[in-house]
């Protein structure tokens, strides 16, 4: 079967394939275009096994809420180049996974590429390999989640954060732009702020415990940060079983009372006090200064960890904490409204990226 110039521009339109590669396909297929698409999604198949290998931590995260059936969706889909991340046509496919998640809801990635790409009647995974074989690039489904309830979102950089919130609340509240504006801003905080729990409450007993523990022994290893107390105790035993040098002794003695003292101490001399201090562990975390200025470091760990704890960033609209913030747009509203919960992507988060040197890459290409 022939063939003309216009089948070529036709099947590329289709495809998204070049030029080049449609003639080949319509050559192989004898002229049939559906052969020629069967062909070249072969060799998508192909391609993207090869491709399969290469690191691909850029790419996209995207958020898309469903407000009339109430659900949010995070999706992150990986490529190997910020470049591609930025292609319309890869990003029409994020929209269109985000879409079918809230359509089909796959319990994971392995299930959602088995179900059908919402408005086509192929698989996620077969619109990807098409996706690959076009672009020239490998690209993975990363994560996602799906949240059901009253949630509000913000993507950050182009998609480098993604935000979604889960609110408690109701209809009446939901649809009013205050909501939706403190919503974004809630998520605003979370994209800049990291937090990594909801608030106290949040973290299980055993986090907790070794949250207290991290905090009483970095303490103790700081002897710079010990309550004065204390830091004059070891600092004492030090010197009275003479573990410390005669030049560290006598650098104390002459600067004790400045307090930059730590900057006249040699190295081996802060380690012995921070031996002494971790050995005398049991009796000082009894002791009240040690105490005070260890609960002081712990409020200050968990507005640093716990979203509606951390200060509000958004101090031109709101000052005090984000669950303060939460409450005063609730209280203008007239209504209850709380957090029940978040989930933040930062794209190619933990993904070790392949670092190559050009000069090497390049001598790989000439040298074949």
């Amino acid at each position: 079967m022939a063939f003309t110039a216009q089948d070529v521009k036709a099947l590329r339109e289709k495809t998204g394939v070049g030029m080049m590669e449609c003639k080949k396909a319509l050559v192989e297929s004898d002229g049939d275009m559906d052969k020629a698409i069967d062909y070249l999604r072969e060799r998508g198949l192909a391609a993207a096994t090869k491709k399969a290998s290469r690191v691909a931590a850029e790419g996209v995260v995207l958020a898309y809420l469903d407000e009339a059936k109430k659900i949010g969706v995070l999706v992150e889909v990986n490529s190997e180049t910020d470049f591609v991340g930025k292609n319309e046509k890869f990003q029409s496919f994020v929209l269109d996974v985000a879409k079918t998640i809230v359509e089909k809801n796959p319990a994971d990635v392995e299930d959602l590429v088995n179900v059908n790409l919402i408005g086509t009647d192929r698989t996620v995974q077969e619109n990807l390999q098409d996706l690959i074989l076009s672009i020239g690039e490998n690209m993975k489904i990363r994560r996602f989640a799906r949240i059901e309830g009253y949630t509000c979102s913000y993507i950050h950089g182009g998609g480098s954060v993604g935000v979604v919130v889960e609110f408690d609340a109701n209809d009446e509240a939901f649809a009013t732009e205050d909501f939706k504006a403190m919503g974004k801003n809630i998520a605003m905080q979370i994209a800049a702020m990291h937090p990594e729990y909801l608030s106290q409450d949040s973290i299980s007993a055993d986090e907790l415990a070794k949250m207290k523990n991290i905090i009483i022994e970095s303490s103790l290893n700081k002897p710079d940060s010990l309550p004065k107390p204390i830091l004059t105790k070891v600092i004492t035993e030090a010197i009275d079983k003479k573990l410390w040098s005669d030049a560290d002794i006598a650098a104390y003695e002459e600067q004790k009372n400045n307090k930059f003292l730590f900057n006249f101490l040699s190295d081996e001399a802060v380690a012995t006090l921070a031996s002494l201090a971790v050995a005398g562990k049991d009796e000082f975390v009894n002791d009240k200064i040690f105490a005070g200025a260890f609960d002081g470091r712990m409020k200050k760990q968990i507005k640093e960890i716990c979203l509606l704890e951390q200060p509000f960033v958004r101090t031109d609209l709101f000052e005090g904490s984000v669950g303060g913030y939460v409450a005063d747009v609730a209280k203008k509203l007239g209504t209850d409204i709380k957090v029940k919960n978040f989930t933040c992507f930062v794209k190619g988060e933990g993904i070790e990226k392949k670092e190559e040197n050009f000069a090497d890459e390049i001598a790989k290409m000439v040298n074949g």
